[in-house]
């Protein structure tokens, strides 16, 4: 077997799995020939506007924002391209658009609202009395601290005027039907995009915590903002779930699990460790690259299998998302490991802010780099993963998928 074609084709098949072309249809309403209002925000909104398209009999109109590079052309719904993973006047603005639209609708109009990973950043509409200025600021020092995905969008639900339930609110008395495509740990609704269309627990003062545990300075107009009792999302009892309804499309785990049961299928001991990992994409790589040398020498090829969003703390100056950071410690771990192979990617495409979708690791990876005066603990320090893996043209460049199921980590071990 080839392993890198056949971690290739694993990643292929994981991101196959999450294309709304083939999950969107089958979570349609039975009656799609009444009108319907279409919005929706993340990487993936432009391809599940033309999966809905292609799937309802009805009439549709409507706007979507999704990250530059990631469009596609619509009959009937708009598709705004804006700006991720810090968010520009572009996507402010499109997110008024898509609030308008849907302020002043009557009880028997229904709005399909389809949201993806990336939805925080391009649906963002600054609560009133905060600048986009220093939203950008506090996006920029929550992605650079190394916070959760859950710790930055608790923040930015209470500085917007849409997350945190708030667009569900604007829709009334209108229906809703959110189809969502997960990229975080658990698959919280809440959590995916900031839920703009459900319910959330979390509080204001919460958010002020999160900012302070990684000294990231407010602005003075934020902390006043995030004192006013107005800066708290919708909670529980606010919402009719009757009304507002919330189905998932796609998750990490289904479409780890396609991967997971092509390897089998090819006679592959697959050891899977879940959908949700988090942490520093370095730490992880420790351990897994401990896990992959003890499986070595044995009779049938093993495949460490992982997804969920780690994070990285920036110490540098380099280039590079999670994934490539991930592969980097990986190769600083196994010092070129006879045997091991490595793919690590985001499923929609790009990792981190580059071009990339990830890399590629291969057992003679660390000497070639050495060759080359290269040295992977120096890099991994500089965080410069981006130009470790493009010096070895390793690098693995896919273009945008148009979908987001986050990160896709595959260890092969041939035996």
């Amino acid at each position: 077997m080839n392993a890198e074609a056949f971690l290739r084709e694993l990643f292929t098949t994981t991101v196959a799995a999450a294309d709304p072309n083939n999950v969107l249809e089958p979570h349609l309403p039975a009656n799609r020939s009444r009108p319907a209002w279409v919005i929706g925000a993340g990487k993936a909104a432009g391809s599940m506007a033309s999966a809905l398209e292609q799937a309802w009999q009805g009439p549709l109109r409507g706007l979507v924002v999704t990250r530059y590079g990631h469009g596609c052309t619509c009959e009937h719904i708009e598709v705004v391209e804006a700006g991720h993973p810090v968010p520009d006047e572009i996507g402010a603005k499109t997110a008024q658009r898509i609030l308008d639209l849907v302020s002043g609708l009557s009880a028997d109009e229904r709005v399909i609202f389809l949201v993806s990973g990336g939805g925080s950043s391009l649906l963002t509409l600054p609560a009133p009395t905060i600048q986009m200025a220093d939203k950008q600021q506090i996006n920029r020092a929550l992605l650079r601290s190394g916070a959760a995905i859950d710790e930055i969008n608790c923040v930015r639900k209470h500085l917007s005027a849409v997350k945190g339930g708030r667009l569900a609110l604007a829709c009334e008395p209108a229906t809703t039907l959110t189809l969502a495509i997960s990229d975080v740990p658990g698959d919280d609704p809440a959590v995916i995009a900031s839920g703009p269309t459900v319910a959330d627990n979390s509080t204001s003062a919460e958010a002020i915590a999160i900012l302070q545990r990684y000294d990231i300075i407010l602005p003075t107009a934020v902390e006043a903002w995030l004192r006013d009792p107005a800066s708290e999302s919708i909670k529980a009892g606010y919402l009719d779930p009757q009304r507002h309804q919330y189905q998932l499309i796609a998750t990490p785990a289904s479409c780890l699990a396609a991967a997971q049961c092509l390897a089998e299928e090819n006679g592959v001991d697959v050891i899977y460790l879940g959908d949700d990992l988090e942490g520093e994409s370095r730490e992880l790589a420790a351990s897994q690259a401990a896990l992959a040398r003890s499986r070595l020498g044995r009779d049938k090829p093993s495949l460490i299998l992982s997804g969920g969003e780690t994070t990285v703390t920036l110490r540098g100056n380099g280039r590079g998302g999670r994934n490539t950071e991930f592969l980097l410690s990986l190769a600083n771990e196994l010092q070129g490991e006879a045997g091991i192979y490595a793919l690590a990617a985001d499923t929609d495409g790009i990792d981190g802010s580059e071009d990339n979708a990830g890399a590629i690791l291969r057992p003679d990876s660390w000497q070639r780099a050495r060759a080359l005066g290269l040295d992977a603990l120096d890099m991994l320090n500089n965080n410069d993963s981006y130009g470790y893996f493009a010096a070895l043209d390793d690098l693995l460049m896919t273009g945008p998928t148009r979908t987001n199921v986050n990160d896709f980590r595959a260890i092969y071990i041939s035996g």
